[in-house]
């Protein structure tokens, strides 16, 4: 607040200083980020980044303070620079908090023709929309359940204790949770899960679990193991190779 003071307006905080604001990420940079329209001048100030912009206009919020970029541009800045799981995982918080949603997040896309992995992101925002909720539950609807042609399951299912189900498929008696990075770790987490699972089984239900490298190196092998898994349980449907040249999931035997 106090450097966008100094600078005065029209001024706003961007990248990791909005993401801060925001309640996207909890860190900011070393120096405070600040933009302002292209044809301002000023003195610089020490620990202050100032940043040009002929599109201020469009992406400041019009009426945050401290003054900051619109939500879908800062998901967006902070994933410059980074791999598609980072803007992934951006997206599904800044949807998480209900800051904004897959439509509105699409539709700045549309406004950033040099956002990198554009395409893939604009793939990932259905899934998003849909009721992923991190890049490594994008990443198994993407590339483990509609890869391999597995059972399409209900994102997101309440579950009894205020909780959701992550993917849920009651015809065939199975939960697949998926345990990222962010949201499961720690004794007390681990432990807050295993009811969950054992409140499940009492209902009838399997519970299986995947992690990050289930869905992200291993997926074709998760993939088999899940083929397996429905087969037993009644399932009929014919599981398919997703076309990476290692995959042979559809000439292996359930």
């Amino acid at each position: 607040m106090a450097a966008l003071l100094a600078i005065g307006l029209p001024s706003c905080l961007r990248g990791d200083s909005a993401g801060v604001a925001w309640g996207l990420q909890a860190e900011d940079s070393d120096d405070i980020q600040v933009l302002v329209p292209v044809n301002r001048r000023g003195e610089p100030l020490p620990g202050v980044k100032v940043h040009r912009s002929r599109r201020f206009a469009d992406r400041v919020h019009p009426t945050e303070w401290p003054h900051r970029t619109m939500v879908e541009h800062t998901v967006f800045d902070l994933s410059m620079g980074h791999g598609l799981d980072r803007c992934i995982a951006l997206m599904a918080k800044a949807c998480q908090l209900r800051l904004t949603t897959e439509e509105a997040l699409g539709q700045v896309l549309r406004t950033r023709p040099t956002q990198p992995h554009r395409r893939l992101i604009a793939e990932a925002l259905g899934l998003v929309g849909e009721g992923a909720e991190s890049a490594a539950e994008v990443r198994y609807i993407r590339d483990v359940e509609l890869a391999h042609g597995l059972p399409t399951g209900v994102r997101q299912e309440p579950a009894p204790g205020s909780r959701s189900r992550d993917n849920d498929y009651p015809e065939w008696g199975v939960i697949v949770e998926i345990d990222g990075r962010l949201g499961h770790l720690g004794w007390g987490n681990q432990q807050r899960a295993g009811r969950r699972d054992r409140k499940a089984a009492a209902g009838g239900k399997l519970t299986v679990r995947g992690g990050w490298r289930d869905v992200a190196v291993a997926p074709c092998e998760f993939a088999s193991d899940l083929r397996d898994i429905f087969t037993t349980r009644g399932w009929r449907g014919a599981a398919h190779a997703c076309g990476n040249q290692d995959c042979d999931l559809g000439n292996k035997a359930a």
